[in-house]
């Protein structure tokens, strides 16, 4: 890989917030021939320096070394207070913002409100994080779209190499608005993590005689419970199409739980009452087959 990205196609990446997530990305980005600079809170100094990283603890220090990208790996709830924070006169006017979070609109237009109007925006979302990526990268989708690039050549250039660091992975490069992605995750993204969270307070645990179906829910569980439920409370809070989704499965659940019921009710009527309930309309089909026949003969003709 290192071999295949020519130097005018390497760029110096500056990562913010370098948890578990900046640290994921950062391997990558440093095997290729980044150079990568990250700036965290907590002292990820000896992390940094296993990876090939300068680690920097003061957001000015980092932002004077004229990163050509800035990439925010912070948490949904922390982002705004993180973008606020960063001295962004120390950076070069074309600097190129970068996201990674779990929803896009939100984001989106936060880097609108408080960027200069001169910086350039790339929103990103990489669906996969270092459980589900520790093998590669191959066939897993990374979706962006493309807020504001300017129309300078190497603005364009840089942007693309971006980029690149995924597609060389072999990711499945999705382009697409940050609106249509937060409508799909809700559907998708958020229904995952949800369906994790209920399996996960139900203490599922492994049996002799595990199904295939059942090793699934297994393993869905211990994808989603190795995420913080400040990113499952993110993905509800900051995506306008969660709440939808939460009624949806709501009235799923109430929808399943009435046919049950209403199949049970079916089943136990059938055995409490079943035998007089045939009694009972034996005895009205006899009934009536006799008064029929009554009134029917000569006799009751007389007599009426």
């Amino acid at each position: 890989i290192l071999e295949s990205v020519d130097d005018s196609s390497k760029l110096k990446v500056a990562i913010v917030g370098f948890g578990n997530f900046g640290q994921f990305l950062a391997k990558t980005l440093a095997r290729q021939g980044h150079s990568v600079l990250a700036y965290s809170r907590t002292d990820y100094r000896d992390a940094a320096q296993k990876l090939g990283v300068s680690f920097f603890s003061d957001a000015n220090d980092l932002c004077e070394e004229h990163p050509e990208v800035i990439l925010l790996c912070t948490s949904i709830l922390s982002t705004e207070k993180v973008l606020k924070s960063l001295p962004f006169q120390r950076l070069k006017r074309s600097t190129l913002f970068v996201d990674v979070l779990s929803v896009k609109e939100f984001p989106r237009n936060l880097f609108l409100q408080h960027l200069p109007p001169e910086f350039d925006i790339l929103c990103t979302h990489p669906m996969f994080g270092p459980e589900s990526g520790k093998n590669g990268w191959n066939e897993l989708p990374f979706v962006f779209d493309k807020v504001r690039i300017g129309n300078d050549e190497r603005r364009v250039a840089r942007c693309n190499s971006f980029l690149d660091i995924f597609a060389r992975e072999g990711c499945r490069m999705v382009e697409m608005t940050c609106a249509e992605h937060d409508w799909h995750a809700a559907g998708s993204q958020f229904i995952t993590h949800t369906m994790g969270r209920v399996l996960e307070k139900l203490q599922l645990e492994s049996t002799p005689i595990n199904t295939k179906g059942y090793e699934t829910l297994l393993k869905l569980v211990e994808n989603t419970a190795g995420d913080s439920f400040e990113l499952y409370y993110g993905l509800f809070m900051y995506n306008v199409n969660a709440m939808e989704q939460l009624e949806r499965m709501d009235f799923a659940f109430e929808s399943l739980k009435k046919q049950l019921f209403g199949r049970l009710h079916g089943v136990l009527r059938k055995e409490l009452f079943g035998d007089s309930e045939k009694l009972e309309v034996l005895q009205e089909k006899s009934l009536g087959k006799n008064g029929a026949a009554l009134s029917s003969s000569p006799e009751s003709v007389k007599i009426s």
